[in-house]
């Protein structure tokens, strides 16, 4: 609730409420950080064993987010905010931390952000790195929606050169029924009626083909543009989440398509490596083998993503050791933009970053 709201319930003036908040009931006044929260905030003593680095936006700027997992989204949690993401200027905070307190990180998951490596790498050098497994599927995840927006748009280009066809044909057909008219008048009775065959529908309408699927004993058919659209969320889902209609139209599509059976395979067989309880030894010939196999099927989409794990395969297969995720960072970051979208933006960002210390802080 804000301000202005209050300003409405109590039948006040909601901005001079928000202003008599800000400069005499909030304390920000006396805040020690304010001179420079216009460009960052940090909150040492919440520097802890296991931490996330993230960004999110605000005031049409990035900010880097240095949160502790054991603050659980709450209070306890942010640890600093630094407007920007170069590394230069991110480092030049957190080296203010006095090294014994930044001695604490043990351990720091991130996303596939080379500029946070670096800035992790510099000013935690002894700190173990995990790269969230999410951000590896949701690689594969947009690999797979690429392929399937590729033979979208060759399916839709397919049909338009079918209508073209079609009506080139239509138009053929119309001038043959002209010069034939022109050259040969009707026989008529001697009523005047015309004899003869009525003339066919000229006006016919193209209609492009269809795939017929059969649904719990039930026929419905779709084009393959609708094909392609429907399975959108099932190529991101495993076999056992599929609806029944999602069965029978993912069947259909690897049959038409079998390099994307291949492709889905293969991204399966990955989210099973990483949802499996074993150890960074055990994964890492399971990953080697993996990578192998996508050099064989020239799945360039797919292929990215296997040069992202050769990269950085230490930090993937840390995740092997404690199953870290960023879920605490990227639930913090939701929860910033939901604060950020109750205010309707952020107008004055320092006593923004003073409103997030008191509640993440």
């Amino acid at each position: 609730m804000t301000a202005r709201h209050l300003g409405r319930y109590f039948k006040t003036d909601g901005n001079n409420l928000e202003r008599a908040y800000k400069h005499h009931l909030s304390g920000f006044e006396g805040w020690d950080q304010k001179e420079h929260a216009q460009d960052w905030i940090l909150l040492a003593e919440n520097f802890g064993e296991k931490m996330s680095i993230d960004e999110t936006m605000l005031c049409d700027d990035l900010v880097t987010i240095f949160s502790n997992k054991a603050g659980k989204g709450r209070h306890g949690t942010l640890a600093a905010a630094i407007v920007g993401t170069a590394v230069e200027d991110v480092l030049k905070i957190l080296l203010q931390v006095p090294e014994e307190i930044r001695r604490r990180v043990k351990e720091v998951t991130m996303d596939f952000s080379d500029s946070m490596y670096s800035i992790i790498r510099q000013a935690f050098p002894w700190a173990t790195i995990v790269i969230d497994c999410f951000h590896l599927m949701k690689l594969c995840g947009d690999g797979l929606g690429e392929m399937r927006m590729k033979l979208k748009r060759a399916a839709v280009a397919e049909v338009k050169r079918q209508e073209r066809e079609f009506k080139k044909k239509q138009s053929a057909n119309a001038k043959a029924r002209k010069k034939y008219a022109d050259t040969h008048k009707p026989k008529r009775s001697k009523n005047g009626k015309r004899l003869g065959r009525p003339p066919k529908r000229k006006n016919q309408r193209f209609t492009p083909p269809k795939i017929e699927i059969v649904v719990n004993g039930k026929k419905v058919t779709e084009t393959k543009v609708e094909l392609l659209t429907h399975v959108r969320y099932p190529l991101m889902k495993s076999r056992d989440k599929w609806t029944e209609r999602q069965k029978q139209e993912m069947e259909v599509l690897f049959k038409l398509e079998p390099k994307m059976e291949l492709a889905y395979n293969l991204v399966h067989r990955l989210r099973c490596i990483f949802k499996s309880k074993i150890t960074p030894e055990e994964a890492k010939p399971k990953l080697d083998e993996w990578c192998k196999d996508v050099g064989k099927s020239l799945i360039r989409e797919l292929i990215s993503v296997r040069d992202t794990i050769r990269q950085k395969e230490t930090e993937i297969l840390n995740y092997f050791t404690g199953r870290s995720t960023n879920a605490s960072a990227e639930s913090l970051n939701s929860k910033i933009k939901g604060f950020r979208a109750q205010l309707r933006g952020v107008h004055d960002l320092p006593f923004f970053m003073y409103r997030l210390m008191m509640i993440f802080g």
